[in-house]
């Protein structure tokens, strides 16, 4: 009962929000001038976008009534900070499968265990609430960093698309990468009695 007490929607670090389009337009824009960020995000061509051009497409396609995506921005519980999004898409009920993508957009966040803590709250909500029975994503080879952060949160390789992305004057690989509920459930096993035993 522990856990229906506790809530779904925080981390140790951070938070899972819904917010209004006019609040993130902006910082959403700021973020796709990154172009280090905008190439971990996306594989093709970077391009910038207007706050409000960025407000009309998180309107529609983030934020609007799709029965198969249910997205959320990502909230520092240490000072509020907005510093990036999850969700999930492409989600098949039938299934119980579902796409993630995630984007930690304040760099000053990167590598400190922010987008890993997402992904983990992410997860639960996935599993607990929606029932699901695995949840997959792609990242590019060129991203070690993600690779390491999506292991932690338990996901593991399950092939690749080779040389699917030309950056940098070379090709690289686009990796797939899955967790099943199972899967999840024995981390979450084997972590509460890991935490047993420190207590």
């Amino acid at each position: 009962m522990e856990t229906m007490n506790k809530n779904l929607f925080h981390g140790e670090l951070v938070r899972l929000t819904l917010e209004d389009a006019d609040r993130v337009a902006a910082a959403f824009s700021r973020w796709g001038q990154d172009m280090e960020y905008a190439r971990l995000l996306d594989s093709g061509p970077v391009r910038l976008f207007s706050s409000s051009i960025m407000r009309q497409w998180i309107e529609k396609e983030y934020l609007g009534d799709n029965p198969g995506m249910v997205n959320f921005f990502i909230r520092t519980l240490a000072d509020d900070r907005l510093i990036g999004f999850i969700g999930l898409g492409g989600i098949h009920w039938n299934h119980g499968d579902a796409f993630v993508g995630i984007g930690i957009g304040e760099r000053e966040y990167w590598g400190k265990g922010y987008g890993t803590d997402a992904m983990r709250v992410l997860l639960r909500f996935a599993f607990e609430e929606l029932n699901l029975h695995r949840v997959s994503l792609t990242v590019f080879e060129y991203n070690p960093r993600a690779i390491r952060s999506y292991e932690k949160a338990g996901f593991a390789v399950e092939g690749r698309v080779r040389e699917f992305v030309h950056r940098g004057g070379r090709r690289w690989d686009m990796i797939c990468m899955g967790i099943l509920r199972r899967e999840w459930e024995q981390m979450q096993r084997v972590s509460a009695v890991t935490q047993q035993e420190a207590a």
